[in-house]
């Protein structure tokens, strides 16, 4: 149990860190907001680039990964939006409900939880794969679904999610995190390297990632409550920190295999909590109180979780 406790404890410590600074008036909220566009402008950006770079591109793709995360948050999405759809909510809120059991904070929890395990560059890598599904697929699914609305049926609707599918898939692909993922495959590609003059500062970012992100998700916590929102908080953790990790595991199992490091990684991956800007996201549709409860919810009862997925993680192995 130490052993764990030496792996997770550390992240949620630094999360304490930052709930206290807010509560305590040293920051306030909305300096969160700063500090969060640090890292995802430019400590997120240099670590994707510096991992992805360095690697053969071999290294970097590899589909049962691929196949497992995105299998496991489409089941955890399906659920999400079934469940709400049952319990009478209207399209667009069922779809925030989705969003929240399959998309998780890959960026700012997940690197920092892999890289306690397995180093940085490991992190990179299953942060870059897992960036590929949540931008392509189930980010731009679950913000199409939220922005279709509860309008008439057929060709209007499924013009409406075909034109906001379209336009949050572009908006992500211009953002810099982005951007740091492409421009690393490139170089990875190509087997190009930054002059050592260049290298050094990526890496200086880079190592500021997930501390500077960890502080972040425990300020933004601060002031958050569940009041009104129990149910929807129950299922939404429910989902995402045990279908999708689920999910994702069977389908490990079944895939043909990959080097257990990854194998591990994607696991990991998938039952962190949901995205840090999941109230933000929910902010077009009205949705945003729900999420904030559900984020604030679902990121406490991670701790007990994400401890005992790693203390079950010298366990999965497949092939």
């Amino acid at each position: 149990m130490g052993g764990v406790l030496a792996v997770t404890a550390p992240l949620y410590l630094l999360m304490a860190l930052g709930w206290v600074a807010v509560r305590a008036g040293w920051f306030a909220r909305e300096h969160m907001r700063v500090l969060g566009g640090y890292v995802l402008r430019l400590a997120l950006p240099a670590l994707l680039f510096n991992a992805l770079a360095s690697r053969r591109f071999a290294e970097i793709l590899e589909p049962a990964f691929l196949l497992a995360f995105a299998g496991g948050g489409l089941a955890a999405f399906a659920t999400g939006l079934l469940w709400a759809r049952r319990a009478g909510k209207p399209l667009p809120a069922a779809a925030i409900v989705g969003m929240g059991c399959s998309c998780p904070n890959s960026g700012f929890i997940g690197v920092a939880l892999v890289a306690q395990l397995f180093g940085s560059s490991t992190a990179a890598v299953g942060l870059a794969m897992a960036m590929l599904v949540e931008n392509l697929l189930l980010l731009p699914l679950a913000l199409a679904l939220s922005e279709a609305g509860e309008g008439a049926a057929g060709t209007g609707r499924l013009a409406r999610m075909r034109a906001a599918a379209w336009q949050a898939l572009r908006n992500l692909l211009r953002t810099p995190m982005v951007l740091g993922l492409l421009v690393g495959i490139v170089f990875s590609l190509l087997q190009w390297r930054l002059p050592a003059a260049l290298q050094r500062p990526v890496e200086l970012l880079a190592a500021s990632c997930s501390p500077v992100a960890l502080v972040v998700i425990g300020g933004t916590l601060a002031g958050l409550h569940l009041r009104g929102w129990v149910r929807e908080t129950a299922v939404i953790a429910a989902c995402k920190l045990a279908l999708h990790p689920l999910v994702a595991l069977g389908l490990v199992l079944l895939l043909p295999p990959m080097p257990q490091v990854l194998q591990q990684t994607v696991v990991l991956m998938a039952a962190v909590p949901m995205l840090g800007i999941y109230p933000v996201l929910a902010q077009k549709s009205g949705n945003d109180a729900m999420a904030a409860a559900a984020q604030l919810g679902t990121t406490v009862a991670s701790f007990f979780t994400l401890s005992a997925v790693v203390a079950l993680m010298p366990l999965v192995r497949s092939g």
